[in-house]
């Protein structure tokens, strides 16, 4: 199996987000994929929906056996054992959340699903946010 490079966005606005992400960044290690780089916190108001609570975000390179949809399916694993209950895709809109992880690039792929757009259209030409933290990392 090849390993592929992979570039991932974090998101928490809900309780300790610095340690939600923490959490998340150390799961998604378990799940033996290699951590390359891994970006500072970035503080950021919520984009498409409107709430009092601030982003804490971060951006993280990993080399990962995952394919696509697998790496998908584990990542929104982690999110509901973290406790998120609302998915974007499904609920149609954007809400408060303890954890988001995006998948942002994965090697050169172009791949669009219905579950899965790869690249990630609106971090990497939309939001001023992602762009900051993917400077050094796209």
């Amino acid at each position: 199996m090849s390993q592929h490079k992979v570039v991932l966005l974090l998101g928490s606005n809900l309780g300790d987000q610095k340690k939600n992400i923490e959490l998340a960044v150390q799961k998604i290690s378990e799940g033996e994929n290699e951590m390359l780089k891994i970006s500072e916190f970035l503080m950021s108001e919520p984009v498409e929906f409107v709430s009092s609570n601030i982003f804490c975000n971060i951006a993280l390179v990993i080399f990962t056996r995952y394919r696509p949809i697998q790496l998908l399916d584990f990542v929104k694993g982690i999110e509901i054992e973290m406790g998120r209950v609302n998915d974007s895709k499904v609920s149609g809109g954007y809400a408060d959340r303890i954890i988001d992880i995006d998948i942002i690039k994965y090697d050169e792929l172009n791949f669009k699903s219905k579950r899965l757009e790869i690249p990630h259209h609106k971090h990497l030409f939309e939001r001023e946010f992602s762009s900051v933290l993917l400077k050094d990392f796209i």
